[in-house]
Order: structure tokens, then sequence, then C-alpha cells
């Protein structure tokens, strides 16, 4: 009742009909999983250098279908954060501007469910360009796969602590370490994480009744 409720609040803040879609009920069986590259941690004063994202469709990954954007910092790039992803200023000089970026980014997400690791920084990313932009934040549904993860793992009837570090999930999944660290390639280990998960939620503890 709540989300609803958000939602149309949500829905009346829209500055211009053209991206109602993104209201819209989405497609069956669809999802976008998603990634951001950053100049910090810190979602007040960070801004957006990437996005990575790829489409999943019936739980199966469609790289043919994915997006990848380079976007023009306001300020120069620290070290600390050049270290972490290796973009540096000069690599984003024939960038896209903000506003064009996140308007692909729409364009291509749709009204679709969106798929993370620590999804909320991501979403509190894009909503720190949307808001000024269009009026609203992300309406879209949000799944997380740490909590996925943890909740494969967790007992509810013997509680253990769960490792939620995104190395020692791909490792335990038995996933593949893809490459540099990027968006785009940490969009699509995330997303192998979501289709594994969702062929293990049968076997996973949570997914059992309680005995009692």
């Amino acid at each position: 009742m709540l989300k609803s409720l958000q939602k149309k609040y949500n829905r009346k803040n829209l500055k211009f009909e053209e991206f109602a879609f993104l209201f819209d009920n989405p497609p069956d069986n669809e999802l976008i999983c998603f990634d951001c590259e950053t100049t910090s941690l810190n979602p007040k004063k960070a801004e957006i250098l990437s996005i990575g994202a790829v489409k999943i469709r019936n739980n199966n990954i469609l790289t043919s279908q994915k997006l990848e954007l380079f976007i023009k910092p306001s300020t120069e790039i620290d070290e600390v954060s050049i270290k972490i992803h290796r973009l540096r200023h000069c690599d984003l000089e024939n960038a896209s501007q903000p506003e064009k970026a996140i308007i692909r980014f729409l364009d291509f997400i749709g009204s679709r469910p969106l798929v993370g690791y620590y999804l909320e920084f991501d979403v509190a990313m894009i909503n720190k360009y949307l808001k000024p932009l269009l009026g609203i934040t992300l309406p879209n549904e949000q799944i997380e796969v740490s909590g996925m993860y943890y909740d494969c793992k967790q007992n509810i009837l013997n509680p253990i602590h769960v490792d939620l570090r995104f190395d020692v999930i791909l490792a335990d999944l038995n996933l593949p370490v893809l490459g540099k660290h990027d968006a785009f390639n940490d969009a699509l280990m995330t997303a192998m994480m979501y289709v594994k998960l969702q062929h293990l939620k049968k076997s996973c503890p949570t997914s059992q009744k309680p005995l009692f």
C-alpha cells in the first residue's frame, strides 16, 4: 500500500510526459542489471563516471542488449578513485554530458525491475541526476543480489554469518571473474549472480518451510 502511494506521488512529480513509460507495467520476465562507477562512495559529493547495464530475459543474460555509457565529470578525478576504476579525466574528454547519459539510461531500462550489488548506492547516484532533470526518482522495482545470496545461505533455524563481499559471492557461486573492474563487467558479473541464485532458490535453506 505504501509503495503504491509513493509511486503515485512520484508520478505526479514527473515534469515531462514523454517519460511516463517509466511508470508502465514492466515486460514479463525482463530485468536490467546495472552498475555505476563514481568519483567516490559518498553519494552527496560523488559524480557518475560510467554506467554499465545488461538485459536479463527469462533468466538468460542478453549480452547483445547492453549499455555502456561514459560521463564527463565536472571536476578532476582524484588518485584514489582512479586506482579503483582506472578512468582518468583525459579518458572522459569525449564522454557524454550527464543529462544525455541519464536519458539514454532511462530509454534502456524502461519500466523493468533493476538488479544490482549494493544497488541502493547506484540508484541514489542515478536519482541525484534524475530528480532535478525530471522531478522524480527511479520508480522501478529493485532487486538486491547480496540480499538474495544472504537469504539463500542463511538457515532460519540455525543463523550463521554470511560473507557478502562481491568476490566471495562470485567464488562461492563458482562464477568467473571477468576482466578489468568497470561498470559493464561488474553489471555482467552481478547478472550472473542473479541468474545462478534464481536457479538455486529452490534448494536454499530459507526456501524450506520451518519444521514447526
